[in-house]
């Protein structure tokens, strides 16, 4: 097994599912250091540790990949969890694809930066806790100022090592109508909160945004993800709740489209705020773009947006309106299910991507 793999296995082991990331950022800031980068730990939870990596002067292309994995679900899995282990080009795991062999890979990339001879780009490798459940950590990074400006970003997300370009924004919120409780048999003594929601919820789904169809990223869309209402079967509901979950496009404005939606609803509901992520996209012609394809990244085709959002969404604007780009070693089907596994000859192969990419940048 070469150098990527090894460490993908070793990151694997560490069960970081939910939380614990320090475990995983502990080796991690080992090795960036030993290669000579200056490392700062982020902690913004007793065991959630992400940290920030710098080499060289100047602005710096930032490589960035998240520590945390999502739950095992409850289906058996024939192969353990966090054992790591290899069936032919087949490495097995939580966090196989989803994104430890990503990070792997980008850590052994910047190693192999800063040992290069000739002209090197500025470097940064950013790696968060938190990322699956709304990228906490990364926004808790950018409100105590540790991560600013950057030339370009590559977020290690699976890709297939495909070169895409963004990805829809998710502004999710919370719908909530309120009411009068009554016995079951008088309802006209009370005031039902499920009608009001009902009726907000038919206004979700005709929910017209206000913007065309992006050219890659497609249409935004809604949708009522949860419902929750009422406490028995004979009383009046006095409180319903449901969720929406908006996909934006590049360019939308949540807090426009925020207004918009509480207008179509109307004085009967309340929307709340629980997760708000731009979009992300990057000109196909950007010099980054061009450089990992150039390096051997497979060009974005006609699939050029993930399906999914990343720590980009806040990463992007506190470096100022960075390019980005996604790219990395895992397979995007295998996230989140059983069974999960990377392509191992992919994971070398994303770091010959990286540092050829590197290459290419003058500093």
């Amino acid at each position: 097994m070469n150098e990527a793999v090894e460490l993908a296995r070793d990151l694997i082991r560490i069960d970081s599912v939910g939380g614990g990331e320090a475990a995983v950022a502990e080796p991690l800031a080992r090795r960036l250091s030993a290669a000579g980068f200056d490392v700062r730990e982020h902690r913004y939870a007793p065991g959630r540790t992400g940290l920030v990596a710098r080499w060289g002067a100047g602005v710096p292309v930032v490589l960035t990949g998240h520590l945390d994995t999502v739950p095992l679900g409850g289906q058996a899995w024939a192969y353990d969890p966090h054992a790591a282990e290899v069936d032919g080009d087949r490495l097995y795991g939580r966090g196989s694809s989803d994104m430890k062999a990503g990070v792997a890979a980008l850590v052994v990339a910047a190693e192999r930066h800063v040992r290069g001879s000739g002209p090197r780009a500025a470097l940064e490798v950013v790696l968060t806790a938190g990322e699956e459940t709304g990228c906490e950590g990364a926004i808790d990074m950018i409100a105590t100022g540790m991560v600013g400006e950057a030339r370009a970003m590559l977020v290690a997300e699976p890709t297939a090592n495909r070169a895409l370009l963004g990805h829809k924004g998710a502004l999710w919120l919370k719908a909530v109508a309120r009411g009068r409780t009554a016995h079951g048999s008088m309802p006209h003594l009370g005031d039902n909160a499920i009608y009001k929601l009902a009726r907000a919820i038919g206004a979700v789904e005709r929910f017209d945004p206000g913007v065309p169809a992006h050219p890659w990223l497609g249409a935004p869309t809604a949708n009522v993800g949860t419902v929750r209402g009422g406490i028995n079967v004979n009383s009046v509901p006095d409180l319903a709740e449901a969720t929406v979950d908006m996909r934006t496009v590049a360019g939308q404005d949540h807090a426009e489209l925020r207004e918009r939606l509480g207008r179509t609803l109307g004085e009967e509901t309340s929307l709340e705020v629980l997760t708000d992520l731009p979009a992300v996209w990057t000109d196909p012609d950007d010099a980054f773009v061009q450089a990992l394809i150039a390096a051997g990244a497979t060009p974005p085709g006609d699939r050029p947006a993930a399906s999914y959002f990343t720590d980009a969404s806040v990463l992007v604007a506190a470096g100022g309106g960075t390019p980005a780009v996604i790219c990395g070693p895992g397979e995007p089907e295998q996230a989140h299910v059983t069974d999960e596994y990377c392509v191992i000859s992919r994971i070398e192969e994303a770091v010959e991507i990286y540092t050829g990419a590197l290459a290419r940048l003058a500093p």
